[in-house]
């Protein structure tokens, strides 16, 4: 690994925890788990933008294939990284410790440092930071919304919503055409499993998610005609008690 690299994780490292000390301090009153899903959401909308910048050519976003990665690819990757260790940590101290979002976080960390290693798959690694990252903003706003009084909300169930089709689509759609160009071409044997291991993980997620939303459809619809028949013996009753 060249040593900028590994000098952009530390420095990014030390980073992402400044900016959660800081915002710890901006809310005081706010939960551990509310300022750590605000500097998430700083990162993911950042590793959108910055792998969106690296792309060569839009006509062909993974572009070349298996091929050296640029000095911006691994810049990008390294900006990466170190949020993920930091995040890695700080979940740890957390309420929750979730086993499948430490999976993740570990699979992340070995593959993107696989990569900076060999300095190969850049173009495939930017696509997977695009994809990955893409519906983190609205996974952070679900619960957001909810210590912010939103729980059960139509805003509540339309950012639940919108979470649920991005992830579909970054992870379930794109995320497999990834996979399958990373594994056909010419990568080192440890990306090509980190690569497997991540979709395997998405996949996992995504019926989850599938569960969630058939939930709160559910959950919604109910209350919807609980409310109805509610309004309907009311009425009844109003009407009732004018007759006698």
């Amino acid at each position: 690994m060249e040593d900028y690299i590994a000098k952009t994780i530390i420095v990014g490292t030390v980073s992402w925890t400044s900016a959660f000390l800081v915002v710890r301090r901006i809310f005081p009153k706010r939960s551990f788990d509310f300022c750590n899903r605000i500097v998430s959401t700083i990162h993911a909308i950042l590793a959108v933008t910055l792998a969106s910048l690296s792309v060569e050519d839009w006509k062909c976003p993974i572009c070349p294939v298996a091929s050296k990665s640029s000095h911006k690819q691994m810049q990008v990757l390294a900006v990466s990284v170190s949020y993920l260790i930091y995040d890695l940590v700080c979940c740890h101290f957390g309420e929750r410790v979730s086993l499948d979002n430490t999976i993740h976080h570990l699979v992340s960390i070995v593959g993107i440092v696989a990569g900076l290693c060999y300095q190969k798959c850049g173009s495939e690694m930017m696509a997977a930071v695009w994809v990955t990252e893409m519906s983190s903003p609205f996974l952070h706003l679900r619960e957001l919304l909810k210590e912010l009084g939103y729980r059960d909300t139509l805003l509540n169930l339309a950012a639940d919503i919108l979470f649920a089709a991005i992830f579909t689509f970054a992870r379930m759609l794109a995320g497999p055409c990834i996979t399958y160009v990373t594994l056909s071409s010419n990568n080192p044997l440890l990306i090509k499993a980190m690569g497997l291991g991540l979709q395997l993980v998405s996949t996992f997620w995504f019926f989850k998610i599938v569960r969630m939303v058939k939930y709160k459809l559910t959950k919604r619809s109910t209350s919807i005609n609980g409310n109805k028949h509610t309004n309907i013996r009311r009425k009844t009753t109003n009407s009732q008690v004018h007759q006698s």
